[in-house]
């Protein structure tokens, strides 16, 4: 096998936090802030979750924010069966497949369709689906936040929206990474495409921050008038004014019928000893299903996976995924990797109430549409579906598509400690990262800290398994003898594995950490 070229020459160590009285991890070192300070102001769990993902609508753009989707799990600390706040993808009511004409052509980008006439379900404004982040944060707030304002809850990120985006390397080279497309719509352009060029970082000295718009306004006016008013206010009136400009058919009874659904989480069996409570329906809760009924002969060491721990997992993944799969015609992994946009978030506080949410725009930059009267960055989830009329996952007014997103949190059988929460971001990769986390940490006890360090596998389809080159050779050799395999590095672009982050807490405190590879990510503790 080829030797693989190595974009960095270093060993990496991603700090993990501890505390009695909550803990946020994030992304985005500042956005776990913004949680954690409402912790600190008397917020619970589902406070500052809320308050995390309004700051990462001003601190990582590509990956989430007000025009995006998601779901969250949430566990109740006296409680030992969990919830799924669902505000996953929805197709307009006025989606026709019409509007979506095919070249006869195959597209290759984060899924393999027809490929469309103008990449109309990839990028502009037929590729919105129905904005119904909101819509979640306030459920999340309203069933299971403390009594705290929305307008505190939001003032983090009003600050953080008023001060700008760093215009720092990661920044430039994610906004670099969309700038072909980001270059076709005039508002994006202006934000992040200074003279119409990718901005580049300063060489010395503090970076500069971006202006993104009208968001800071957008977040005032929602702290003024309440989250509800997203939909079915004044503010309603005019992001349904922004979005027609814009060309696309999301209209005003779109937002005004966008409700979050609340239901109980379908939980899997873990050996007999644990609970995994998801998002089911779907997400991709049922296909972790069937790997951990895979691999419940499987169990690895308390000294880590072996060998042939990794090739079994190999098989049973790229089995699940062709089940998944199977009945959605061309719905296949993409063959070469496209850039994902999730994000995910965990949070538990000092009475131990947890929160797993992710949110996504799916594609970087989403539509890499900003809204210019609003400031909204609109998702592209109209590319979740299968573009050809008639066949499965088609696309359909009111339709729900198939999605990558995987939040769980953990409970022993018996209702005790120590639980966990977790998830993570990097669209079909997420799978593997999480099944992997929950075997590190269940089966190998492993402290969270550890098992963020581990190398670990990707099985993103059926057809083949990537492998992390820090992996030992003979687990390299196991694997290259159960399937076609690609042995690539854990680094921050390319992006070749997912970027989980987790929680455990215990009845005299909680640990959480963050993925080595992402540059921004943290878990910060509340102060005492």
């Amino acid at each position: 096998m080829t030797t693989p070229y190595r974009t960095q020459n270093w060993t990496l160590a991603k700090p993990g936090a501890k505390g009695r009285n909550g803990i946020v991890v994030s992304q985005n070192r500042e956005a776990a802030q913004a949680g954690v300070a409402i912790l600190e102001a008397g917020g619970n769990a589902a406070d500052a979750a809320v308050a995390t993902a309004f700051a990462l609508a001003a601190l990582e753009p590509w990956n989430s924010g007000l025009g995006g989707i998601g779901f969250a799990v949430v566990l109740k600390a006296g409680e030992t069966r969990a919830q799924v706040v669902d505000f996953g993808p929805v197709a307009p009511r006025r989606a026709d497949p019409a509007d979506y004409p095919l070249t006869g052509e195959m597209k290759k980008d984060l899924f393999t369709w027809p490929e469309v006439v103008g990449d109309r379900n990839i990028h502009g404004p037929l590729s919105f689906c129905i904005p119904s982040s909101v819509a979640g944060y306030d459920l999340l707030k309203r069933e299971f936040g403390s009594s705290l304002p929305v307008a505190d809850i939001l003032a983090p990120a009003i600050a953080l929206a008023k001060r700008g985006l760093a215009q720092d390397w990661y920044t430039t080279l994610k906004i670099a990474s969309s700038a072909s497309v980001l270059r076709l719509y005039e508002e994006s352009a202006r934000i992040y495409l200074p003279n119409g060029l990718p901005p580049v970082p300063p060489y010395q000295g503090e970076p500069g921050f971006f202006r993104l718009g009208r968001l800071a306004e957008t977040l005032e006016q929602l702290a003024k008038a309440g989250l509800d008013d997203f939909y079915r206010g004044a503010f309603a009136q005019r992001l349904a004014a922004d979005i027609a400009g814009a060309g696309g058919v999301v209209d005003a009874t779109d937002l005004a019928d966008c409700r979050a659904t609340l239901r109980d989480a379908p939980a899997i069996d873990w050996r007999g000893s644990h609970l995994i409570h998801t998002a089911g329906g779907l997400t991709a809760a049922p296909t972790l299903a069937a790997v951990v009924e895979g691999m419940a002969n499987a169990k690895p060491g308390r000294d880590g996976p072996d060998a042939a721990w990794f090739a079994t997992l190999s098989t049973v993944m790229r089995q699940a995924y062709a089940s998944r799969l199977e009945g959605l015609g061309a719905a296949k992994a993409a063959t070469e990797p496209g850039d994902t946009c999730t994000t995910h978030l965990t949070v538990v506080d000092g009475q131990g109430n947890l929160v797993a949410m992710t949110t996504t725009l799916l594609s970087s930059m989403g539509s890499r549409v900003v809204l210019p009267d609003t400031g909204v960055l609109m998702n592209n989830g109209m590319m979740w579906f299968d573009p050809r009329p008639g066949s499965a996952n088609a696309i359909a007014p009111g339709a729900r598509p198939l999605c990558n997103m995987c939040p769980v949190v953990v409970t022993p059988r018996d209702g005790g400690w120590p639980r966990y929460a977790a998830g993570s971001s990097g669209g079909r990769r997420i799978l593997a990262s999480v099944y992997q986390m929950l075997a590190f940490t269940l089966d190998c006890e492993a402290d969270v800290e550890t098992a963020a360090h581990w190398p670990r596998i990707d099985v993103s389809g059926p057809d083949s398994t990537s492998a992390d080159l820090r992996l030992p050779p003979e687990t390299i050799a196991a694997l290259e003898a159960v399937g076609p395999l690609s042995v690539v590095e854990h680094g921050v672009l390319p992006i070749n594995f997912a970027c989980p982050n987790i929680i455990r807490v215990d009845r005299d405190g909680a640990e959480g950490v963050s993925d080595v590879i992402s540059p921004w990510s943290a878990a910060v503790a509340a102060r005492g």
